[in-house]
């Protein structure tokens, strides 16, 4: 053990290292002692050792030292070490080692034969040479024999083997032993060439033993100290306990540390315990209070029961939670309704979050004892309820757009800004109103996000200064064949305008409008095309004209003058291109108009000016072609009845009188007609019979018309064109239909029902008109079947009574005869 390690525990260094009154040599100032002869107990000289290879390892003792003598078991704890003390200077050490206050000068060597006492060995803590000896355990001339360890430099703590240094000094102190006690035991010769490992294995046990002190044994002998010489490369065998004699401090009970842990343990557990058993009392006590100064949503629950806080909170918030959320998106305000946007509070929940017990939770117990402030209420929310209702409120809540335009007006260009809009952001939105419709300002500001224009300012600058004021800024020259015309800038404006197209504005020009333009400047380059049409020649409907044309493609047109407007030569060549008739001759051939389908004629009267009507009627819809589904007229194909379209007045029943009218006798081309097409199989759309019967018509089949008043109708339901043909000839009015025949036709008609005899009237009308009487009232049936391939496909019935023909008298009625 080194003087150092001995002052560090409170034990003098001097008094482990000698007896009482024998004096120390100064400790040498380097890790090794000089190599020197000296004189062993036995009086025999003795060879000088073979300086130090090095310094022994810091864990070992260096053999020879007194450091190495035989353990006496002994404990020092960690507290009995004063801090200060290792880096006390080593050389004041030695020298209160070496000059004890009451220490007499001992004899340079003493005897061979005195009684050895044990020293319990402790490592060199820096690995040095022990001092008064040299590495092969000699004295040197100028030292005592029992010399003090030299110590390089401070230590680190004490060395091992310290406590148990102090503890055999201590008891030698006590027990008053005289000044001539025994020396230290010389420590016998190991023989050099015996390999000894670094650590020996009972130091390394005894090193890795933590729970108490560590003891060695060396072996006594009396060969002298010339025998005690150290083993280069490690520290001296271990020899076994029962091998040693005994020593004077084997009294002390070793103090084995771990006894004090039981103790410690104790103290320390039930200090754990209690404040265990506080904290979770505490806990308990506390649980169902909320802590002082919780508020919710602006709603004081601090201090209350959880019960009180629920109440508290469900009457608190019951407006907030039921009333429309009122929000606001930049300028633009609206509501929301809680309920349908899937928002509720949860009271329950938020009291949970603020009382009940959580050992796990130490920070409840803290808030109970400091308090908190504003907690946030617990809400719940259905996503996809909220999601609907925002999307729902994004489209009124929102500022679209406007794109930037260019117009043109006066025969200039003028542009209008851009101007960015805005709408709700709406996931950003989400969150806000999850988390602050309760607590947040009303209304509450929904987040929203810039909507930029399809046609931004940069592009409208960029259309009006590159395309529509160049446009504007001179006429452009048509050139057509060998023909050119001119577009002046207003015609240009006023056929211009700038459209927006994949995010751009693009010139659009109205090709129609400047092609006629230009044809009203050159109307003789183009040649007009000529539509087919059927024309009755022999008696037989012919195919004629057909022809196609010249004309100017408006397209092309509209493209060439876009081109030239925005180049140097204002010219727009343009070629001409063949214009096909909208009636080809191919399109009537495909309608099967090959043979008479169905005809009907009526008996014409004596009067001229009523065959004149029917003459003009039946040449006017004379061609009329009545394509596949299409239904057919007859004022539409009489067109207009008057005398500039030939028609005269002439005999006509108006309002139930018989007097004169335009177009008079008309209704017999509607009746003619009218059988014509039912007989044909076609569908009946539209017809009225007169309301008296005129022998010339069928009973009941026949049908009246007074212009804008009453129409004649049928539709074509064959897959063939229907041509209508009619005519004047042999006193009868004729009607032919013309295609291909599809349907069979069977008629059948009842007899005469409710027959009533015509009687006299008297009209005082001003345009009352006589007339004899004729025929009478009845009631009539007419039945068609309509077959198609030998099935029947159809059966209509139509049944009318007519009124009879009375005879008119006008003037008032004759005075009742008087009775005699």
């Amino acid at each position: 053990m080194t003087a150092l390690n001995a002052a560090a525990v409170g034990v003098p260094a001097h008094a482990l290292r000698r007896e009482e009154g024998e004096p120390s040599a100064a400790a040498p100032a380097s890790g090794s002692a000089p190599a020197s002869a000296v004189t062993p107990s036995d009086g025999a000289p003795r060879e000088a050792a073979e300086p130090s290879a090095g310094p022994a390892p810091a864990d070992d003792a260096a053999p020879g030292s007194d450091d190495a003598a035989a353990p006496v078991p002994a404990s020092a704890a960690p507290s009995d070490v004063d801090p200060a003390d290792t880096d006390a200077d080593p050389d004041a050490a030695d020298d209160a080692d070496a000059d004890p206050a009451d220490a007499d000068p001992a004899d340079a060597a003493g005897p061979a034969d005195t009684v050895p006492a044990e020293v319990v060995p402790a490592a060199a803590s820096d690995g040095t040479t022990p001092d008064g000896t040299t590495p092969d355990g000699t004295t040197p001339d100028d030292t005592a024999p029992t010399g003090t360890p030299a110590v390089a430099g401070p230590a680190d703590g004490p060395a091992p083997g310290a406590a148990p240094a102090a503890a055999a000094a201590a008891s030698a102190a006590a027990t008053g032993r005289a000044a001539d006690a025994a020396p230290t035991q010389a420590l016998p010769p190991v023989d050099d060439a015996t390999p000894t490992p670094a650590d020996a294995p009972d130091r390394v046990a005894a090193r890795d033993d933590a729970e108490g002190p560590a003891t060695r044994t060396w072996p006594t002998t009396d060969a002298g100290a010339g025998a005690a010489r150290p083993v280069p490369g490690g520290p001296v065998p271990h020899t076994p306990e029962a091998e040693r004699d005994p020593s004077p401090l084997d009294v002390f009970e070793p103090d084995d540390g771990r006894r004090r842990w039981p103790r410690t343990l104790a103290v320390v557990g039930g200090v754990v315990v209690l404040l265990g058993g506080a904290y979770v009392g505490a806990s308990y006590a506390l649980a169902d209070r909320v802590p002082r100064g919780a508020h919710v949503a602006g709603v004081e629950i601090g201090g209350m029961t959880a019960d009180e806080a629920r109440s508290a909170l469900t009457a608190g918030l019951q407006d907030r939670v039921d009333a429309p959320l009122p929000v606001v998106a930049e300028d633009a305000q609206a509501e929301l309704d809680p309920a349908a946007a899937g928002l509720a509070f949860d009271a329950d929940a938020t009291v949970a979050r603020l009382t009940g017990v959580d050992l796990t939770e130490p920070v409840r117990l803290w808030r109970q004892v400091v308090g908190v402030d504003a907690q946030p209420p617990v809400t719940q929310v259905d996503e996809d309820a909220l999601e609907t209702a925002l999307a729902s409120l994004s489209e009124t809540v929102r500022l679209a757009p406007v794109d930037g335009t260019v117009v043109f007006a006066d025969g200039a260009a003028h542009a209008t800004d851009a101007v960015e809009g805005w709408e709700l952001d709406l996931a950003a939105a989400a969150t806000e109103v999850q988390e602050e419709w309760l607590v947040g300002e009303r209304p509450l500001p929904l987040p929203t996000t810039p909507v930029e224009p399809d046609i931004t300012q940069e592009e409208t600058q960029q259309a009006l200064t590159e395309v529509a004021q160049r446009l504007a800024s001179a006429p452009v020259t048509v050139q057509v064949g060998d023909r050119q015309a001119t577009l002046d800038v207003p015609t240009l404006t006023a056929s211009a305008s700038m459209v927006p197209v994949d995010g751009a504005l693009q010139l659009q020009l109205d090709g129609q409008a400047l092609t006629e333009a230009v044809l009203a400047q050159v109307p003789d380059v183009v040649t007009a095309a000529a539509d087919a049409r059927f024309e009755f020649q022999g008696d037989a409907p012919v195919i004629v004209g057909g022809e196609p044309g010249t004309t100017i493609d408006p397209a092309a047109l509209a493209s060439s003058v876009a081109s030239a407007v925005t180049a140097e030569q204002r010219l727009a060549p343009v070629e001409l291109v063949q214009s096909d008739p909208a009636q080809t001759r191919a399109a009537l051939e495909a309608l099967g108009v090959k043979e008479v389908v169905s005809e009907f004629s009526t008996p014409l009267t004596s009067e001229p000016r009523r065959t004149q009507n029917i003459a003009t009627g039946l040449a006017n819809i004379t061609g009329t072609l009545v394509r596949p589904g299409e239904t057919f007229s007859l004022t539409e194909a009489l067109g207009p009845v008057d005398a500039a379209h030939g028609f005269v007045q002439a005999g006509a029943i108006v309002n139930g009188e018989h007097t004169d009218a335009w177009g008079g006798g008309l209704s017999q081309v509607s009746t003619t007609v009218f059988n014509a097409a039912y007989f044909a199989g076609f569908e009946d759309v539209e017809h009225t019979p007169h309301s008296e019967w005129f022998q010339r018509y069928p009973e009941g089949r026949e049908a009246t018309i007074f212009t804008g008043v009453l129409d004649m109708k049928w539709k074509n339901n064959t897959p063939y064109g229907a041509l209508v043909q009619g005519f004047v000839a042999d006193g009868r009015a004729h009607v032919r239909i013309w295609g291909t025949k599809h349907f069979t036709v069977e008629t059948e008609k009842s007899g005469r029902s409710g027959v009533v005899a015509p009687t006299t009237v008297y009209s005082q009308s001003a345009t009352c008109s006589p007339q004899s009487a004729g025929n009478p009232g009845f009631t009539v049936t007419n039945t068609r079947r309509v077959y198609l391939n030998g099935e029947l496909v159809d059966t209509e019935s139509d049944t009318w009574r007519y009124k009879p023909q009375n005879r008119v008298v006008c003037g008032a009625p004759p005075a009742p005869t008087p009775t005699p």
